[in-house]
């Protein structure tokens, strides 16, 4: 039977589990996916654990998983453009991809490009879609100094691509660990800790004219101490904080659609947007994945492969 990560209480990864569950039947408007890559992400590991119970309650027993690629096994009598055995990429909003087999609305996939990987294919919604909000929140583009932190993470490898690509200078707030990689890809990078304030003004002593927050409030008072106007600052973290400050929470929601994903498919393809894949676990290794997720030193993403 097909298989699926469930779990029904909130709490540690521990109550993660694989369930046999019942083969999807596609809605007239769902197309039926075969996943070959889910990658996980940290809200994930927040919806589980309960703190965003307020915004996104879990009905017991939970599935989860947003991202998703893979081959279309059965389609909806209504549905027109997919076929089965095409190969696609795209999201779910019912939290149901971490599973062998899906049932998504049709309007939710693109056409996975040949050349792309299933693992970066499987990784693109959630973290790409976030990138692609808090860059245009920001408005950057040629003449601005952007810096971002938590910038090697899941979401900070798109990020600073992205600003790159519209011709901003990055810089890029990481560990050493992650130097090499951030120069490789354009961007000026900057260790966290001590006196980051300092050395962000000494690398810029004209100012940072925007700032994308991905770690949490701290980096929304530093941007504000640097002077960034509150309308060019996005966090992704840090909503409390972004409206006491007057900044901006722009993130996957206001980025999702059919045509942020085939953008962001087409540059991975074309080698313009390198996506790093930090390891990949099997379907009932799903606790394990969450465990080197949540220790938040992951350069790039973290996949399942069912």
């Amino acid at each position: 039977m097909p298989r699926a990560i469930r779990f029904d209480r909130y709490g540690h990864r521990d109550v993660l589990y694989v369930a046999e569950v019942d083969m999807p039947v596609p809605a007239p408007d769902e197309v039926v996916v075969e996943v070959r890559a889910a990658a996980i992400n940290p809200g994930e590991t927040s919806i589980r654990e309960g703190y965003l119970h307020e915004l996104f309650p879990a009905t017991f027993p939970s599935g989860e998983g947003t991202d998703l690629a893979g081959v279309v096994s059965a389609v909806g009598g209504r549905v027109t453009g997919w076929q089965a055995g095409d190969e696609v990429l795209g999201w779910s909003w019912s939290r149901s991809s971490h599973a062998d087999y899906v049932a998504v609305p049709a309007g939710q996939l693109v056409a996975k490009p040949a050349s792309l990987s299933w693992e970066v294919a499987g990784s693109l919604n959630v973290a790409g879609s976030t990138a692609w909000a808090a860059v245009r929140a920001v408005g950057a583009g040629p003449g601005d100094v952007v810096a971002v932190s938590a910038a090697a993470g899941g979401v900070g490898v798109f990020t600073v691509q992205l600003l790159a690509l519209k011709g901003a200078r990055v810089l890029a707030i990481a560990s050493e660990a992650n130097h090499g990689w951030l120069r490789a890809h354009e961007a000026e990078p900057v260790a966290y800790g001590d006196d980051l304030a300092e050395r962000l003004r000494a690398a810029v002593p004209g100012g940072i004219t925007a700032f994308i927050d991905l770690f949490g409030p701290q980096y929304v008072d530093l941007a504000v101490e640097l002077g960034v106007a509150p309308e060019r600052i996005d966090t992704v973290i840090s909503r409390a904080r972004a409206a006491e400050v007057g900044a901006k929470t722009d993130g996957s929601a206001q980025g999702t659609s059919t045509e942020v994903m085939a953008e962001l498919a087409r540059l991975a393809a074309g080698g313009q947007l390198e996506i790093p894949i930090a390891a990949t676990y099997p379907l009932d290794a799903v606790q394990d994945a969450f465990a080197e997720l949540e220790q938040r030193h992951t350069r790039g993403k973290i996949v399942l492969i069912p």
